[in-house]
C-alpha cells in the first residue's frame, strides 16, 4: 500500500514501561513486533485508536516521538491492520536514541474511567 498523502511529519512507538536511560543505539524489540517481523508504529491521529484497543486496562506508558524523516523509506511499510481499513506503518528492522526526537509518559485516571482517547485530547504533544 502506497504511504498516506500527506505524509505525517512524526510516527510513534508505544513503550508499556520506562525506557533505559540513554536510550540504546538498537531499541530492544517488544515480543509483539518480534514475533510479527517489524516494528509496530502509529501517526498521531491512530495512538488514541491503538491505546484504546490495546492498552485499555493499562495505566500508564511511554510513546517515542520519531520524525518520519529519521527512519529509511524503503523499510517503513504502510500496511492494513486486518478488516479495519486503516493503514498504519511498520517498520521493518529497529530504531534507536538517533532516531528518536522526544519520549514521552502519559498517565490515565482509571479510577474516573478515563480513556486514552481522553487523554490526548487534552493534550497538545502529538502532531
Amino acid at each position: 500500500m502506497p504511504p498516506p498523502s500527506p505524509l505525517p511529519t512524526y510516527v510513534y512507538k508505544i513503550v508499556p514501561d520506562k525506557p533505559p536511560a540513554p536510550i540504546p543505539e538498537a531499541y530492544p524489540l517488544s515480543d509483539l513486533d518480534r514475533n510479527d517481523g517489524f516494528i509496530h508504529l502509529s501517526t498521531p491521529a491512530q495512538i488514541p485508536i491503538t491505546s484504546d484497543l490495546f492498552f485499555s486496562t493499562t495505566k500508564s506508558f511511554y510513546l517515542f516521538k520519531i520524525p518520519l524523516s529519521n527512519l529509511p523509506a524503503e523499510k517503513l511499510k504502510w500496511e492494513e491492520a486486518p478488516g479495519t481499513g486503516r493503514y498504519y506503518p511498520h517498520l521493518y528492522g529497529n530504531f534507536g536514541a538517533k532516531e528518536i526526537l522526544d519520549v514521552k509518559e502519559f498517565v490515565r485516571n482509571d479510577e474516573e474511567g478515563q480513556t486514552w482517547s481522553e487523554v490526548f485530547a487534552a493534550d497538545s504533544w502529538l502532531e
